[in-house]
């Protein structure tokens, strides 16, 4: 019994995990390509709080319904986990994505996390890109090392602009 639990944690880490790399596909090669004119609204923005964009939340939202659903209804239990893991990547993706990095809910607005910072950084180095063309930063959860190495950069800057201030009032 115990070793079931442990099998159907780790598939929906395991599938959790596996997102990211899939995003990342997704993301450059479905949302930057075909499906550019549902994505375009995201980098081009128009008023109103919803986009096209957010039709993506429902291309990921149904796999994972459907895993859950038809893996309770066979006593298929890898597939819940399989559904559990991309349920649990869309509540990360949303809490992250929308909520920390773009802000459509006001929650996190004045964080001075370094992973937040970076990220948030790493996502506006994706959005400087208005076109479907010759972007960067496609991932998600995970950032490249340019990214953090910037905002470590900036932290020190901006630590040393402090002391130099201190000084001077002194």
């Amino acid at each position: 019994m115990l070793m079931n639990w442990i099998i159907i944690i780790a598939i929906t880490l395991g599938t959790f995990i596996l997102m990211e790399g899939l995003t990342w596909c997704i993301h450059r090669y479905i949302m930057h390509g075909f499906l550019w004119t549902l994505h375009k609204d995201h980098h081009q923005k128009s008023p109103g709080i919803f986009e096209k964009n957010d039709a993506f939340f429902l291309m990921f939202a149904i796999p994972s319904w459907l895993f859950i659903m038809l893996g309770v209804m066979n006593q298929a239990w890898w597939s819940v986990a399989i559904g559990a893991g991309l349920t649990l990547y869309g509540i990360a993706y949303f809490l992250v994505h929308d909520v920390i990095i773009h802000q459509r809910l006001k929650w996190f607005t004045r964080s001075n996390n370094v992973y937040v910072r970076t990220i948030r950084w790493a996502h506006k180095m994706h959005h400087k890109h208005t076109d479907k063309h010759n972007g960067e930063s496609f991932g998600f959860l995970w950032v490249a090392k340019k990214y953090w190495d910037k905002v470590q950069d900036d932290k020190k800057r901006n630590s040393k602009q402090a002391e130099v201030s201190e000084t001077v009032s002194l």
